[in-house]
């Protein structure tokens, strides 16, 4: 092996996801010499085998349900088909042509902003160096200020290791065969997600959750129609229930349910899906003296660590995780980097579930809100009433608004339903602005769409509803 190359610059960013390639862009734009370096393609998991891969899975499913639905004739549109079939090879193959297009434009942003994308696995030395192990050597890199965006992986039982029929959410995007039967451990929204669209693909699926209900992230109003739409789909729910292990046979999950019993789940695939951990190990922790928050690198609103010259973002900080929110950090603290002014409001991060129906949280739920003010008004108004919803077949669930009662300040908005991740915008923008029941319900709606649901609401808190 020749000499080690050194290289310098003026900021380097470790780890290419959302927060991380962000940062490279919006550094690139604004002049500042800046390298980003990832061992997998750009996107991070959110592109590769996370957000993008997982809506490509769960649209699939959706097209195909409708379909088996059709070939039944037991939809009222007068449509009928035959019986439709599932290539998911072709499905997973589709779906890698998406991520793959995705991973090239996010490189060619990069170099268009003039950063540079190095494919390695990065290493402190100290504060100010990294080596990159590559293919091909080593390389030393001195960086003025470094940005640490190494993301976050999925939790492993010690008693259900990854591997052989145990997978993670990233084998679960790949499969290419159908699972005849698939226990998932786990009833947050990764878990529910996928186990949807398997059990839309004809999968029989049984969810383990040890707490007393699914979602545990959102209020039983927001959950109940997803519950609903379990049952309807024949998900087996089991709440208040501990998974114990494998079989001796390894064919079926143990657990124990919530009566104390003993049972077996027969199992094609056992999906682990118990949340995520901060990527805090592998990349030389150890030789620089960082604060932590639990196993989170402990950051201030300005996403600065403990030690001068280095930041972190995105999900190695904390909660939540979620890559709209490392996006937003990576492009604030460029800016910082630049000499500009900035802080990070986390006021407003939207929090989708893509079940069926879709559950989109934005501020406070309602019982947040009674905490933060004396007392609270709450609007909601159910899509049964709402003609657009009812013209697409998809009138379960609501909108619903919380304000302060004094003032009437917006402290919330939710919403479950066919397609609501899309109001998630008009959410935002709305707690962004500091908007007033009033400012909503005088903003003119177009008719008919989902989001008149949304004017509804507030129109309600204030206690005049038209459409209710």
């Amino acid at each position: 092996m020749g000499p080690m190359k050194e290289l310098t610059t003026k900021l380097l960013v470790i780890g290419a996801g959302p927060g991380g390639y962000v940062c490279g862009i919006r550094a690139g734009q604004l002049g500042i010499d800046t390298i980003v370096v990832d061992f997998q393609r750009a996107g991070g998991t959110c592109l590769n085998v996370g957000c993008i891969p997982s809506k490509a899975l769960i649209h699939a499913a959706e097209e195909f349900e409708k379909a088996m639905h059709f070939s039944k004739g037991d939809l009222p549109l007068g449509i009928t088909t035959s019986a439709p079939k599932l290539e998911l090879k072709q499905t997973i193959h589709w779906k890698d042509t998406i991520v793959t297009r995705l991973n090239n434009g996010v490189a060619g942003l990069l170099k268009k902003a003039g950063a540079t994308l190095i494919e390695g696995r990065a290493h402190f030395k100290d504060g100010k160096t990294v080596a990159v192990e590559s293919e091909t050597g080593t390389q030393i890199i001195r960086a003025e200020t470094i940005v640490i965006a190494t993301g976050s992986a999925p939790v492993e039982l010690p008693f259900l290791p990854f591997g052989g029929r145990v997978i993670s959410s990233t084998e679960a995007l790949a499969l290419e065969s159908l699972p005849k039967t698939l226990a998932i451990v786990g009833g947050g929204y990764i878990g529910l997600e996928l186990g949807m669209a398997f059990a839309k693909f004809g999968t029989k699926v049984t969810v383990v959750e040890a707490e007393q209900k699914i979602l545990p992230l959102y209020d039983a109003e927001l959950t109940r129609p997803v519950t609903r739409r379990l049952d309807k789909l024949g998900v087996k729910l089991l709440t208040g229930a501990k998974a114990k292990g494998l079989s001796t046979k390894g064919d079926a999950l143990l657990v124990t349910t919530a009566d104390g019993k003993d049972d077996k789940i027969a199992a094609d695939k056992i999906l682990v899906t118990v949340g995520r951990k901060p990527v805090s190990e592998g990349w030389g922790i150890e030789e620089i003296d960082l604060d932590r928050n639990g196993r989170f690198i402990r950051v201030d609103d300005q996403c600065r660590t403990s030690m001068r010259g280095i930041y972190a973002i995105g999900d190695v900080t904390g909660e939540p995780m979620l890559a709209h929110r490392a996006m937003a950090q990576g492009e604030m603290v460029a800016e910082l980097i630049a000499g500009h002014k900035r802080s990070w409001d986390k006021r407003a991060i939207p929090a989708i579930c893509f079940t069926d129906p879709e559950i989109v949280s934005v501020g406070a739920s309602p019982e947040e809100a009674k905490k933060l003010s004396p007392e609270v008004k709450v609007g909601l108004f159910p899509f049964t009433a709402n003609g657009r919803a009812m013209t697409k077949i998809g009138e379960e669930g609501f909108v619903r608004v919380v304000a302060r009662a004094d003032n009437h300040l917006v402290l919330g908005i939710q919403a479950v339903g066919q397609g609501v991740s899309e109001l998630s915008t008009a959410f935002g923008l709305a707690l962004e602005m500091g908007a007033r029941l009033e400012d909503i319900a005088g903003t003119i709606h177009a008719h008919p769409t989902q989001g008149e649901g949304f004017q509804e609401a507030a129109l309600k808190a204030l206690g005049h509803a038209l459409h209710i």
